[in-house]
């Protein structure tokens, strides 16, 4: 069975991201304003049970708790709010050609796309917590480089974690090896920076992690996608058979994220589309823009929230506006 392609004019593609998306109060200002995230927001805490109260005062807080980055907080919080967000679009009435997430935002667009029910997804992502908070201390590296550049400094220690841009990478590993990669790195004059991450998300360093959480993903019910939905592990439309294999989705956590060749092939299958960040801050966005085809003209870039939160009125005024756009859509030109 194949994936129904429901369609708006013109064509809208979800983007959903990850970690290093997460800031203080994202997307904190809908809260009770938007209905339908308000909703989903709720529902997640009360579905997190004991630890609700925990991640939603972590959340609204001003100034984050000092675990905020770590994955029991940062990654429940990514996946509620990614999902609340996306919730919120398919109310406006907004029919998606396509959705992409990067990393966990993947996990929010699968459910929004049927192939795993939220409460199961809350579960999985509680039980996710537990088994990579005893990971080895480690993180994540954003480098300004191609693979090609940093090539000797991957190997058994420090591993390609993501290509989000064909000169914008994610190297991930347990604390000392990634900031001797950093130091190597940066003596050649490549930009390199910290994300927000004290895992070593998508690496083998967390591989026990990974097969711990195996058990907890065969006992879901995996569903084909009701709506198409591209993979940034397999590069392309998740098929039915691979969205209900259990395995892919343990193993993502500790797989290459290849975001940059993924969006590419999405948007040469699906053709000039808007590109919508259904989620917290504006990184999927920058990369968005960064496509080929988008440079050319061909289709737009629609953050729905500002790069980070600046006060609960620009996070309404910046979905609104966007529900207009979307409403009301300004047709593009390529090479304009």
């Amino acid at each position: 069975m194949s994936p129904v392609t429901a369609r708006s004019e013109p064509p809208v593609v979800l983007l959903f991201p990850g970690q290093g998306a997460q800031h203080p109060r994202m997307a904190a200002g809908l809260y009770q304003h938007e209905q339908t995230f308000t909703y989903w927001m709720d529902r997640a805490f009360e579905l997190f049970g004991a630890d609700g109260p925990r991640l939603r005062a972590a959340w609204l807080a001003a100034e984050p708790p000092p675990d905020y980055d770590d994955v029991s907080v940062a990654q429940p919080l990514l996946y509620a709010v990614n999902h609340a967000m996306g919730r919120m679009v398919l109310d406006w009435g907004v029919r998606p050609v396509a959705l992409l997430g990067h990393s966990v935002g993947e996990m929010a667009a699968a459910t929004l796309a049927g192939v795993l029910e939220f409460a199961d997804g809350i579960r999985l992502m509680d039980e996710r917590i537990t088994e990579f908070a005893r990971t080895p201390p480690g993180g994540m590296l954003a480098v300004s480089a191609s693979v090609a550049e940093v090539a000797d400094v991957l190997g058994e220690r420090v591993h390609l974690a993501a290509v989000n841009a064909p000169r914008q990478l994610l190297l991930a590993g347990e604390a000392e090896p990634l900031a001797e990669a950093a130091r190597t790195l940066t003596e050649r004059h490549l930009v390199c920076r910290d994300v927000l991450a004290r895992q070593a998300f998508h690496s083998p360093v967390v591989a026990r992690a990974v097969t711990a959480s195996l058990p907890g993903w065969r006992s879901v019910p995996l569903s084909p996608p009701r709506l198409t939905l591209y993979s940034a592990y397999t590069q392309g439309v998740l098929t039915a058979e691979t969205a209900r294999d259990p395995v892919f989705w343990a193993n993502q956590a500790a797989d290459t994220v290849y975001f940059a060749p993924t969006l590419t092939r999405l948007l040469a299958e699906q053709g000039d589309c808007v590109l919508v960040e259904a989620g917290p801050g504006t990184s999927l966005s920058v990369l968005g823009r960064r496509q080929p085809s988008v440079v050319k003209g061909g289709g737009r870039v629609l953050p729905l929230l500002p790069d980070r939160h600046r006060g609960d009125q620009l996070d309404q005024d910046t979905t609104t506006a966007a529900r207009l756009a979307l409403a009301s859509p300004v047709p593009t030109t390529r090479g304009a």
